[in-house]
């Protein structure tokens, strides 16, 4: 692309790089200069502008931000049309938004006329989310550069779907009172869960016959007690319904209490004490993922740490500063 200032003969056809003033109006930039807008620049005075012209093999701002977009998209994803270079990619489902991270960073790296900006990964999305916005900063890039940039990204952001579409909430009661049920079938709903409500006593025996006795394939456990051992109420329970602890404790706060463990045919989640709070937690980035069948294991727990200090919930016991 050449770029510069050019007189006026010169600029039909070419791409307007500053907005200027005429007797007819204001010319934006980006604007493809024709003989009226000529016509109107020299009456006002004006002798020369500067102008973007495109040469061989380059593509169009615009053009150049729609493919990307489009070969960016892995599905669950709709390309809005594109405007002074870039092209948004909205959520066209409820769901989870999943990023190859590595992939992105190396079309972010293929020019530095090419970006691509996105929420963060594993992010819940709602439809019509704007999730991520493709912007070409100059006029036109090269075509070769675009291609690759689609060739390198091709199918790298997505929202992955909900897969399960029902939740057991298995509450344990202490003096008859149980809270949070609300939240967290809140927490489902957003993504399309129904969820059956079973209250138990506070012990392991009761709550470990309600999960053998469930048949949703999640099974989460609020208890009414903190969980504070792996030989607690609620992991107790699950190893003898003859279930398996597959990690107590997550870097997340708040939800550091979180415990994941499986069963046959269930995965099963003890939801710590802030899952209560409608607040953003760490229970909400475990639920959303084994909703939507992606995994969540020990190494995932662990990984989520960077970022994992989240907003303080103010009814919270114990803050974090006093």
């Amino acid at each position: 692309m050449k770029f510069g200032p050019v007189p006026l003969d010169d600029a039909l056809g070419a791409v307007l790089a500053h907005s200027v003033a005429t007797p007819l109006g204001r010319l934006r930039k980006g604007r493809v200069l024709d003989q009226r807008d000529i016509d109107s620049l020299r009456d006002g005075g004006t002798a020369e502008v500067t102008v973007a012209r495109l040469e061989t093999g380059d593509i169009d701002e615009n053009t150049a931000a729609a493919r990307l977009a489009a070969a960016l998209s892995g599905g669950g994803l709709t390309v809005r049309d594109p405007f002074t270079g870039r092209a948004n990619l909205h959520a066209a489902r409820a769901g989870v938004l999943t990023i190859d991270a590595d992939r992105l960073a190396k079309v972010n790296a293929v020019d530095g006329a090419i970006t691509v900006a996105t929420l963060p990964a594993l992010r819940r999305v709602e439809t019509d989310v704007m999730a991520a916005t493709v912007k070409i900063i100059a006029y036109a890039v090269s075509g070769a550069m675009l291609e690759r940039a689609c060739e390198i990204g091709r199918g790298a952001l997505a929202v992955a779907a909900p897969v399960i579409d029902r939740a057991d909430l298995i509450v344990t009661e202490l003096d008859g009172a149980a809270t949070g049920i609300a939240a967290v079938t809140e927490r489902l709903h957003r993504l399309g869960a129904q969820c059956s409500v079973i209250r138990v006593p506070h012990a392991p025996e009761p709550l470990a016959a309600a999960l053998r006795d469930g048949t949703a394939p999640l099974r989460l456990i609020l208890t009414a007690s903190a969980t504070s051992d792996e030989a607690d109420v609620g992991p107790d329970a699950l190893v003898r319904a003859g279930g398996r602890l597959m990690r107590f404790g997550m870097p997340v706060d708040p939800g550091n209490l979180l415990f994941l463990g499986d069963m046959p045919g269930a995965r099963v989640v003890g939801l710590p004490g802030c899952a209560r709070s409608p607040a953003l937690n760490g229970a909400d980035w475990v639920i959303e993922r084994e909703l939507c069948g992606l995994p969540v294991t020990s190494a995932e727990i662990a990984a989520m740490g960077v970022g994992g200090l989240l907003k303080e919930i103010p009814s919270r016991p114990q803050p974090r500063e006093t």
